[in-house]
């Protein structure tokens, strides 16, 4: 296990060193807003490699992947190693407290499958879930504590994965994040001003919060070596004896009193809510673009439709005329975004509580008629969900999702792949920590609101049920069928937008991917339109204003990690934004 102690010393200073990273006041400020805030850029060289790939957010995480693949590994198996040692070292983003989806490609029999490991509401949650005193909690007075906790999925998830798609046994997975958690790993210049910033009121309130991120007192400082015996404990656990050992006995029973007994919000959550969990099956939803199929997840995630509907809306215009930085494109991707976000907004829930017109919302002539509102020289404005086929009436309510998450992409030496975004929803979650590992707030990713003009909003709590998400893991096949592009970020309800922007970079612009990826970032969610700021877009502010656009400069914090087919080889690129690194043979 040496190679970890090789990967400290020659990978991860190499990622942290201050002369290739630029840290602000803004990324403090910004902190503010978008909870996992922005912490500066890091320069990426795109990574090449004929037999397999992998890239994720952490150095230590992609080194846990890359072993794996080295010894043989499916892709699964490195996604599984890469998500164990992300919720050790970016603790704020991903864990086993929280939840994922997953797309794994089976290249041998061209199929996809497609894995729903989200959260769900406990039995005793109701649409009134957050009304307190008969008043309803904003979404700051929501977010902390047990009443924003739902089952964490991520353990269930990969334990099905394995079984299915696995090739080394389910304890070697465990042994980098074992080793790691045991002997310790250096902490991040990321995960120190997330500390450093944290408006979140759990960290230093809850006491096993407290003492591991803030020893003394002050948030971990960079390069310190933080152990996580308690974390290295479970997971022997889990390997030794599979899931059970987070859904039954001990940890089980942490989660209850944890979640039950939270001195903010407490819950009110069952051993019975976390034993029962299981994860679903479901299949992929995919639509054409260019002389391509894309696929992705099905609701819960709004992400992945409302990605194929930008897309779709696009197709209708020839972007390769356009430059990526230029007003006409940002014009473009941003009214298919407004399109997207409204219909987004009304219709996309969990499936099993509330019908989704998924078909209705990809189908040809609908997204015809909805590139048919844009208007080529204007914003339109503020735009209303349409009308898809098999639609019904339904109240809009929106969920905050803010700049949180991880995403991973990982392609085999037989082709397979894996596309897998994994959160625990706000930066370091509900702040409640059970065993070394950080419990979701996923519950907040339910609209608040029930009710909106006399009618039900789709994506309101209900027991069981699973909140809608952002996340948006996605693949691109050829006419032949063929692997041809991985990618996948994380950034909240944003993530859609540098999906999308990262797909057509690759798709319509003959992008790299590490070029896509570096790409300067701007969302548009049907409110305002968002640019980065220190980027060539900032430039264009005037004449979008002119166009009517409400613009705003800020920090964009995506993190994408994509793949993409260069003839007989594989490429990959690692968002700048964040720590990501991909590494490949």
């Amino acid at each position: 296990m040496s190679y970890f102690r090789r990967a400290r010393t020659l990978v991860f200073f190499s990622v942290i060193a201050t002369n290739m990273v630029s840290w602000n006041a803004a990324a403090l400020a910004a902190g503010q807003q978008d909870p996992e805030a922005a912490t500066g850029i890091i320069r990426k060289q795109q990574v090449s490699a004929k037999e397999f790939l992998v890239v994720s957010a952490n150095p230590y995480a992609t080194e846990a992947g890359y072993q794996m693949l080295r010894q043989g590994g499916s892709a699964v198996d490195a996604a599984i190693a890469v998500q164990l040692v992300l919720g050790l070292v970016e603790p704020q983003s991903s864990g086993i407290g929280g939840g994922l989806f997953m797309l794994a490609w089976q290249d041998k029999t061209k199929t996809l499958h497609t894995l729903d490991g989200r959260e769900t509401a406990p039995a005793a949650a109701t649409p009134d879930w957050f009304v307190q005193n008969g008043k309803l909690l904003s979404w700051p007075q929501a977010f902390v504590g047990g009443k924003a906790v739902g089952t964490p999925g991520v353990i269930a998830s990969l334990a099905q994965s394995h079984q299915k798609f696995g090739k080394l046994a389910w304890a070697d997975l465990f042994k980098p994040a074992i080793l790691l958690a045991e002997q310790g790993f250096k902490v991040s210049p990321r995960l120190h001003m997330l500390l450093a910033g944290s408006q979140h009121p759990g960290l230093k309130q809850f006491s096993s919060s407290r003492e591991y991120f803030f020893p003394d007192g002050k948030p971990l400082p960079i390069g310190f070596v933080r152990k996580n015996p308690a974390y290295a404990a479970l997971l022997t656990l889990i390997a030794a004896k599979g899931p059970e050992a987070f859904y039954q006995g001990e940890n089980a029973k942490a989660i209850l009193q944890t979640v039950n007994q939270a001195s903010i919000n407490p819950g009110a959550m069952t051993l019975a809510d976390i034993s029962g969990y299981q994860p679903v099956w479901r299949d992929p939803v995919c639509a054409p673009y260019r002389s391509y199929k894309v696929c992705g997840m099905a609701p819960p995630s709004s992400g992945s439709i409302a990605v194929l509907q930008m897309l779709g809306i696009l197709h209708q215009f020839d972007l390769s005329k356009l430059k990526p930085e230029s007003v006409e494109a940002v014009h473009l991707i941003s009214q298919a975004s407004r399109l997207a976000f409204a219909d987004r907004e009304r219709y996309a829930a969990d499936p099993a509580f509330s019908p989704v017109p998924v078909q209705g919302l990809l189908a040809t002539d609908y997204l015809k008629q909805r590139a048919a509102q844009i208007d080529l020289k204007a914003d339109n404005g503020q735009i209303t969900a349409g009308v898809p086929e098999g639609a019904v009436p339904l109240g809009e309510a929106k969920a905050p999702e803010y700049a949180n998450t991880s995403h991973l992409s990982v392609v085999d030496k037989e082709g397979n792949a894996v596309s897998m975004t994994t959160s625990i929803e706000n930066a370091f979650g509900s702040g409640l920590m059970v065993n070394g590992y950080l419990l979701n707030n996923q519950l907040t990713d339910f609209s608040l609101q029930a009710r909106d003009k006399g009618l039900w909003v789709a994506n309101r709590v209900e027991a069981g049920k699973r909140p809608r998400s952002s996340m948006a893991p996605m693949l691109v096949f050829n006419q032949q069928g063929q692997l041809q592009m991985i990618a996948g970020s994380p950034g909240g309800s944003r993530i859609i937008n540098y999906v999308a922007q990262s797909l057509i970079a690759m798709i319509d612009w003959q992008m790299g991917p590490q070029q896509a990826a570096d790409l300067p970032k701007f969302t548009h969610r049907n409110d305002v339109l968002a640019i980065e700021a220190g980027t060539p877009l900032v430039h264009l502010s005037g004449k979008l204003q002119e166009m009517g656009y409400q613009v705003r400069t800020g920090e964009l914090n995506s993190g994408l990690h994509l793949i993409k087919r260069a003839g007989a080889e594989w490429q990959a690129g690692a968002d700048p934004r964040r720590e990501g690194m991909a590494k490949g043979l």
